[in-house]
């Protein structure tokens, strides 16, 4: 990449945080009762990453879907502390990232509460510079106002910003907001779904991020 990439975006539950577990029991309690017989855990993938009223609307077919989201929140919250955890060489990137100056912010479709306890649970380093939750916008992803949100209160440029997620719907609001669109090959989607979406690289490891933004990976120790 001949850009130089001075800020780093990031979605969180399935790029940065493995929650897939997590949300799938969650809709599987949510929903209980309310799923055909021949609904499948792999039926629920497409729709990972659209905001939770809009995933619980489709699966069940209602309007409003308040008790849902109250059900799957209370069982997100039992699980949460046993199911989450970070997708490998997490850590180590966001440190050095903020080692090498570069500005990080996290764009998701979760509310708040949850991103910042999920934040704590995991001791993520303060060194976040934007955090912008689905109740921050009025339009969600794939909408490109969560990261323009991000852009502004970073004072970013499109044109040096990488937003990295494994969604289709993170890659479409990077497109459309005009920074460069990254996507995850740990997606429990397609990386064929990411690429059709505008994706113009693929992470196969989260140090592949070094790479897009002009840093050399550290050779393994060796024994």
């Amino acid at each position: 990449m001949t850009t130089l990439v001075r800020t780093v975006l990031l979605d969180l539950d399935g790029t940065i945080l493995d929650t897939n577990e997590l949300i799938i029991q969650s809709f599987l309690h949510a929903l209980e009762g309310l799923l055909p017989s021949d609904f499948t855990r792999e039926d629920m993938i497409p729709s990972m990453g659209l905001p939770l009223e809009v995933q619980l609307q489709r699966f069940s077919g209602l309007d409003d879907v308040a008790h849902l989201i109250a059900r799957y929140r209370s069982k997100n919250y039992e699980l949460h502390d046993q199911l989450v955890r970070l997708f490998p060489n997490v850590m180590e990137v966001i440190e050095r990232l903020h080692a090498a100056g570069i500005q990080i912010g996290i764009v998701t479709t979760k509310v708040r509460a949850s991103t910042e306890r999920s934040m704590r649970f995991l001791q993520v380093p303060d060194v976040i510079g934007s955090i912008v939750t689905v109740e921050d916008v009025t339009h969600p992803k794939p909408h490109p106002e969560p990261v323009l949100m991000a852009l502004q209160q970073l004072s970013a440029d499109p044109a040096t910003t990488v937003m990295v997620g494994d969604s289709p719907v993170d890659i479409l609001s990077a497109v459309q907001a005009g920074v460069i669109p990254v996507g995850v090959a740990w997606s429990l989607k397609e990386e064929s779904a990411l690429r059709d979406a505008g994706a113009q690289h693929i992470l196969h490891d989260m140090r592949d991020l070094y790479a897009l933004v002009g840093l050399e990976r550290e050779p393994l120790a060796q024994n």
